[in-house]
């Protein structure tokens, strides 16, 4: 298990290496381009579901929720206030990874979208530049450029509800409140680079969430100190219900026009994608490197028509946690994830939501089912029966982390598909090599 794992970052100065020579190239502005459109696709969808006065009093109410999981915007604010949250967290992103000249491949497509996913339920213009500004900081000491660090600011922003519930859910006062959730923001941001480096060696690369294994030590270590103080954090389940036909045909068209687009880029056709669909998605397994622009495109728009019917098949709620599982899951079609690889996980979570006391439609099966695909690699890897344990095992222990980090870690499924794929790689491992033998 020697294979490097390291997260690595293009940027415009060696935007060839790693690159196979044999691909087609999409310039760089062209495929910024199209991540930026549906970004603000999303942002602009907001007005036909809510009026501009509306938008602004849900974005108000967005902002001083205490975000724990599981926090719907959607019932929060309203659902064009969550919709215009997530349109604008991307274009922040987006603007953030061109300003510091990040090449638009398969991780940063990933983080962009796990972004805008989140921001439907936890993530929100005021809670995520703590983060941010500790991974930069994390960066100047190293003297190193903040483009090295820039996927672990991105997706460390899933400690966004450690600076929401520190700054409106324990009763501090305002200006107490503010400083010491920064300043525990920023601390968590400045330690999330070197944690992640490190503990990306505890699954080898086979749970694709490593910022959530990272996110979910971090955010227990500070749940352990605020409960040493007497300060808790009450349980949370705010879910919006009653919008499947419209959120149904939203996504789906949404995500049809994203194969629809990849086909253009692929000269019309489905060539490579079979090819893609054969790798393991293993980490790092950047897809727009490695098959090109069009062919990810594709597999993105595929994976999301096909978790989206996931959800309406079982019974379960669209609503902002599952539609920000979708938009995970189509992020991570840049980088892991296919058809092939999650069906198994996905399988595996629904055979054992029969078996136990969680139905398959509930809000927290239907995020073990959807954000559970993190451990897609082992799928890949060791084949769909090694899969579907997978699945199996991480509805159960994705069931009962959360406390630990006490709801402020919103990649809780990554904390859970760490532990699962530590445990269970070592043992397909060794079943595999006696097979060998």
């Amino acid at each position: 298990m020697d294979k490097s794992v390291e997260l690595k970052v293009q940027t415009n100065e060696g935007n060839s290496q790693g690159m196979a020579a044999q691909k087609a190239v999409v310039d760089e502005k062209v495929k910024y381009g199209v991540v930026s459109i549906y970004a603000v696709l999303v942002l602009l969808s907001a007005f036909a579901f809510n009026s501009p006065y509306e938008i602004i009093t849900g974005m108000r109410s967005i902002i001083v929720a205490p975000s724990i999981l599981v926090t719907d915007y959607m019932a929060v604010g309203n659902i064009g206030a969550a919709l215009f949250n997530a349109g604008l967290l991307m274009i922040i992103a987006i603007a953030i990874a061109k300003f510091n000249e990040v090449n638009m491949n398969g991780p940063v497509i990933a983080a962009i979208l796990t972004i805008g996913g989140f921001a439907l339920f936890g993530k929100n213009i005021y809670n995520i530049w703590a983060i941010f500004l500790g991974v930069y900081l994390h960066a100047v000491v190293k003297k190193e450029k903040f483009s090295k660090f820039i996927l672990m600011a991105f997706f460390g922003t899933a400690l966004g509800p450690l600076i929401s519930q520190a700054t409106f859910g324990f009763g501090f006062s305002p200006v107490k409140a503010v400083v010491l959730a920064n300043v525990v923001g920023v601390i968590a941001g400045y330690v999330l680079p070197p944690l992640g480096t490190h503990f990306v060696k505890f699954h080898q690369g086979f749970n694709l969430y490593n910022i959530g294994f990272t996110a979910g030590i971090i955010g227990t270590f500070f749940m352990a100190i605020f409960r040493a103080f007497g300060l808790q954090n009450e349980s949370t389940l705010i879910v919006l219900q009653g919008y499947n036909n419209v959120f149904g045909v939203y996504l789906i068209v949404l995500f049809g026009s994203m194969t629809l687009v990849g086909l253009l880029f692929n000269n019309k056709t489905f060539q490579g994608y079979k090819k893609l669909t054969a790798q393991s998605g293993r980490a790092v397994a950047d897809f727009v490197s490695s098959d090109g622009f069009g062919v990810t495109l594709i597999n993105m728009g595929i994976i999301g028509v096909m978790t989206t019917l996931y959800v309406i098949l079982v019974k379960g709620e669209l609503n902002g946690p599952t539609i920000g599982g979708v938009f995970t899951v189509v992020g991570f079609g840049a980088f892991g994830k296919h058809a092939k690889n999650i069906l198994p996980i996905l399988i595996g979570v629904y055979l054992f939501s029969l078996l136990n006391i969680w139905d398959a439609n509930a809000t927290g099966a239907l995020l073990a089912a959807l954000f559970g695909t993190t451990l897609a690699p082992i799928a890949g890897q060791f084949g769909w029966i090694s899969g579907i344990i997978a699945g199996f095992l991480h509805m159960a222990m994705v069931m009962n982390v959360g406390y630990l980090h006490g709801g402020m870690n919103l990649y809780n499924n990554g904390f859970a598909g760490g532990i699962v794929a530590a445990a269970l790689v070592p043992v397909l491992e060794s079943f595999k090599s006696n097979k060998e033998e």
